[in-house]
């Protein structure tokens, strides 16, 4: 039988001492790596009528890391606590007690702008709730990032519901569009009176898909009607409107939107017709003078001729091709000792057609 030396004895029995000692010793486990680095601090959101929109930045297209996979959809939380609950919760007791209300998923991350939104449906009764949410990235392999920050919220119940817009009450005039609605009746409750500050109205064009952000009002509306000075004649324009209640904390929440009226003005307003008229007589020439009409849309004038003044006006002599852009004209196709009688004609640029000026004659010295 083959013996072991001293020497070979000892080492063997090093070895066995210094792995027992490692087997029986544990390190402190590691934090899990987050594989998933995007993440935002941007979440925001607001109450209108029984919903909450959130919204916060689009994610980057690519992530920082390469071994990162691509972000596949965004989670979002909600958390209902009592209105007067401590502001202060970790990211784990929110993990633990909130609840998972939707997702947005990969198709409307790919094709969102620079920001993304997701409505939160609510069934406002019952005792107050002070609502927390948040979101989160995850990856296609299932890993999640760390949740955004927390939007906290206290929806308020009594919120208005919108107006009705009139389909007959719009009416086009050359310098205003004025639409009507009428008022509310009861709040998204159920309860009365109408807990109503005024209403906001928002305007989209035809070339517009979203409502704009902002109403086209500089301050609320407490009746029930409004005039808009402010669009262009051969546009199609989408009009709506908004309550507005007093919510919590005395903060101003809007309504779901009324129903919309397609307003398509189109100018069939023909300008006034040009005044003060004069004419200064030179050796072979009349020099008619005019000011420019007051209307923003002048294309140009049309000047007519006559030495009948009694000649119906559809026989004048038209002595302009193209419109007159200008406020002067000569005419040196004139006799001697002749007296010469002449109307003007404004026309915008509609192709509207102003009344007959007022007729002016000089004689030619």
């Amino acid at each position: 039988m083959k013996t072991n030396s001293p020497l070979q004895l000892a080492l063997l029995v090093a070895l066995l001492v210094s792995f027992g000692a490692a087997c029986g010793k544990r390190s402190p486990p590691l934090p899990p790596t987050e594989r998933v680095q995007q993440r935002t601090e941007s979440l925001s959101g607001i109450q209108r009528g029984n919903q909450v929109i959130l919204s916060w930045p689009a994610p980057r297209r690519n992530a920082p890391d390469p071994s990162v996979q691509s972000i596949r959809r965004i989670d979002v939380y909600r958390l209902a606590e009592k209105p007067r609950a401590p502001l202060a919760l970790t990211e784990d007791e929110f993990a633990a007690r909130s609840t998972l209300i939707g997702s947005v998923t990969y198709d409307e991350i790919k094709n969102a702008g620079d920001s993304l939104t997701y409505t939160d449906n609510l069934e406002l009764a019952g005792e107050p709730a002070r609502l927390r949410y948040a979101v989160r990235y995850v990856n296609a392999a299932g890993q999640r990032a760390a949740f955004s920050n927390f939007l906290l919220l206290e929806p308020a119940a009594r919120i208005a519901k919108p107006p009705t817009l009139i389909a007959t009450g719009k009416e086009i005039s050359e310098n205003a569009i004025t639409i009507s609605w009428e008022p509310p009746t009861a709040n998204i409750d159920g309860s009365t009176p109408v807990n109503l500050l005024g209403y906001n109205v928002y305007r989209v064009a035809e070339t517009e898909s979203e409502v704009n952000p902002a109403p086209i009002n500089t301050a609320l509306i407490t009746g029930n009607r409004y005039i808009d000075q402010n669009f262009k004649f051969g546009e199609t324009y989408r009009y709506l409107v908004r309550s507005v209640s007093l919510g919590t904390e005395g903060g101003q929440v809007e309504s779901l939107n009324s129903n919309s009226i397609t307003v398509s003005p189109k100018d069939v307003f023909a300008p006034s017709a040009p005044t003060a008229i004069t004419v200064a007589a030179a050796p072979g020439r009349l020099s008619i003078f005019f000011p420019a009409n007051p209307e923003a849309d002048i294309a140009g004038y049309n000047i007519f001729r006559s030495t009948d003044p009694d000649l119906p006006k559809s026989q004048w002599t038209k002595l302009n091709g193209a419109l007159l852009t200008r406020t002067t004209f000569q005419d040196e196709k004139v006799e001697s000792g002749k007296r010469y009688y002449y109307y003007l004609t404004a026309v915008d640029q509609a192709g509207n057609v102003s009344p007959e000026s007022e007729v002016v004659s000089e004689v030619v010295p």
